[in-house]
């Protein structure tokens, strides 16, 4: 066994699915009004934003927990937390 037998790499890491502890609110976006400032992605605690090379795609609902910051910062009001 190497010595560094125990190290994990990025790629090899769980990445668990934490949406589901979601407030009961999610966030939907208007792509007609998002300038791809990406102040969203930025502020995102759990990385719930997810990019196209430099810009906006999408939302992760599946580690998104509604906290509405990336609504909060944004400078377009183009993000809206919805019901779920």
């Amino acid at each position: 066994m190497s010595e560094l037998s125990w190290i994990v790499s990025p790629a090899d890491a769980p990445v668990p699915r934490t949406g589901g502890w979601r407030t009961g609110v999610k966030p939907t976006v208007d792509l007609a009004r998002c300038i791809d400032c990406l102040l969203c992605w930025v502020y995102c605690p759990d990385s719930a934003v997810t990019l196209d090379g430099t810009a906006f795609a999408g939302f992760d609902y599946d580690v998104c927990k509604g906290c509405e910051l990336c609504a909060e910062v944004c400078p377009q009001g183009a993000i809206e937390m919805v019901v779920e």
